[in-house]
Formats: structure tokens, C-alpha cells, sequence
């Protein structure tokens, strides 16, 4: 059972994991499983009796936390603990997935599970409330940790820019804040690789947590330009890209400065490597431009 019906990694482990055979993949989300009340997510849980629960869903508004603290908890944290109990009590382990947030982005290089938390905002705190929730909650669990996700579903910064080309000559994107570009498919290769190993009897990763962010490290502004330089390559059209500052862009919420995170862990004990960020948003942009005909 995944939640989060409508969001990017849902709909990527729903993609993934059709005709796999021994998998039945349930998308969940509301009315049924509504994290935002209490008890909702529990009981969906409770009636599907999954062997897993893959936890995506949700309060993903950055700036919006700031506004609404209360929701964001309720959501990221008090529904994520709900959640591992319910999966704790029917037997079944959960994967929360979490957020590079969780850091405060003063620290160089890439941050690997050991890298002290200290988040800057509501929302990082929310989600890192989640995670602590969870392991208290149910020792059958896996935090996955992912960052700057982008897909062919929803709304992200990859499709916002393709999306901006059209109509705009010059994009302006911020070049001081880095991190790791995560396709949301394959974070749902990732995920669906270690499911398969449970699937043959293996607890491999059960209790610990993981990174599993794109492989490198870019700035906005040098994700935005790749995009550019996929979309001029393929002929869809292409902005210049003017590198800006933090502070020319202000945002109610506080952005870690540095947040590129290491994934190696996740390789060395599940034997999944997420692929190098680029290769993955060439593929993205390519299948924008697929389903935009």
C-alpha cells in the first residue's frame, strides 16, 4: 500500500510496478486514507492488511508550513506514527520517505544518514518529527531520506521549467543553494528493489535509514539549465538561464544552503545505485515531451 494516490512517487511506483509479477501495488489517498484526520490513514491500513505501507504522502508546501504549522505536523508527524503503529500491529513494515529539509545546509559536501539534523523551517521539522515517530512506533521500518524530486506527474521545478520556456525568453534561478536531483522513478526503483528483496526472505535495510537522492550535486540554477540543454537538443523550446542569489528571491521559508545528500549506504546494503542526476532528467524532459505529443 502506497499513500499519496495522486503525488509524484505514487504515481512512479505505480508505473514501476505494473506487471511485476507477486506484486500487488494499492494506491491510497483520500477520502479513504486522509492523513489529515486523525485515525483515517490508520484504519485503511488496518482494513487492506498490506505487507508494506510505503508512506508518500504528504504536507509538502514549504512556505505554506510556515502559515500552517499545525496542518504540517498533523500530517507529516502525527499521521506518519499512526501509520507505523497500524503497520506495527497487523505485522507489516513501513517505508517513510523524509526529506534533505531535515538539515540546515551548513555543512559541505554530500551529507550522508550520520549528518546532524537541525532543520531550518516548519517543514523540515514536521518531517523530521515524522521520521522519529516512526521508529518509535514500529521496528519493522526503513526512513528513506530523497530530495529535489521531479517526474512527468504533478507539479515540480523540471516541468515548471519546460513549462516556462514556452512562453518566456529568459528564466532566473537561484544558483547558491545545492543539492541532489532525484528522479521520482527512480526513487521508485530504488524502493521497489528493496521491496523485492523482502519479498525473498532477505530483512535487508529493516531498521535503519537511508539516502536515496539522484547521484551528484547541481544548483538550481544548474538543474534549470540542463533542462534547457535537453530541451534545445530534442526542439522543444529552450530559455536562457540567469543565475540569482537567495536573497534576490525571497520565500517565506528558509532553504538549506547545501543539501546534496549521499547514497551510497543504500548501495552497499541493498545493491540499488540511483543514476547520475542528468541521465534522469534527460529522460524526464523526453517524456514530457512524449506525452505532450
Amino acid at each position: 500500500m502506497v499513500t499519496g494516490r495522486q503525488g509524484q512517487v505514487a504515481r512512479c511506483l505505480v508505473e514501476r510496478a505494473a506487471g511485476r509479477d507477486g506484486l500487488e501495488l494499492i494506491p491510497a489517498g483520500r477520502p479513504d486514507a486522509d492523513l489529515a484526520v486523525p485515525g483515517s490513514l490508520a484504519r485503511a491500513i488496518l482494513a487492506l492488511r498490506p505487507d508494506v505501507v510505503v508512506n508518500a504522502a504528504a504536507f509538502t508546501a514549504v512556505d505554506g508550513a510556515e502559515d500552517e504549522p499545525d496542518q504540517a505536523f498533523r500530517v507529516n508527524a502525527d499521521a506518519a506514527g499512526e501509520a507505523a503503529a497500524a503497520a506495527r500491529d497487523i505485522g507489516a513494515r513501513i517505508i517513510q520517505l523524509s526529506t534533505d529539509y531535515v538539515f540546515d545546509g551548513r555543512r559541505e559536501g554530500l551529507l550522508d544518514e550520520d549528518a546532524p539534523t537541525n532543520p531550518l523551517g516548519v517543514y523540515g521539522r514536521s518531517k523530521l518529527a515524522g521520521e522519529e515517530q516512526v521508529r518509535a512506533a514500529n521496528p519493522q521500518h526503513v526512513i528513506v531520506r530523497t530530495a529535489w524530486l521531479y517526474s512527468p506527474f504533478g507539479r515540480n521545478f523540471v516541468r515548471t521549467m519546460v513549462e516556462a520556456a514556452r512562453t518566456r525568453d529568459t528564466l532566473s534561478v537561484v544558483d547558491d543553494q545545492f543539492g541532489s536531483p532525484t528522479s521520482a522513478l527512480d526513487l521508485a526503483d530504488g524502493l521497489l528493489a528493496m521491496i523485492h528483496r523482502w519479498d525473498r526472505g532477505e530483512p535487508a535495510g529493516v531498521g535503519n535509514t537511508y539516502h536515496l537522492a539522484g547521484s551528484g550535486t547541481t544548483s538550481w540554477f544548474g538543474l534549470a539549465r540542463e533542462v534547457m540543454d535537453v530541451c534545445a537538443a530534442i526542439g522543444l523550446p529552450a530559455a536562457e538561464v540567469r543565475p540569482i542569489r537567495t536573497q534576490d528571491w525571497p520565500t517565506r521559508a528558509a532553504r538549506p544552503r547545501n543539501s546534496a545528500l549521499d547514497s551510497g549506504r543504500f548501495a552497499r546494503d541493498l545493491g540499488f545505485v540511483m543514476p547520475e542526476w542528468r541521465q534522469s532528467v534527460g529522460e524526464v524532459v523526453r517524456r514530457l515531451q512524449q506525452d505532450q505529443g
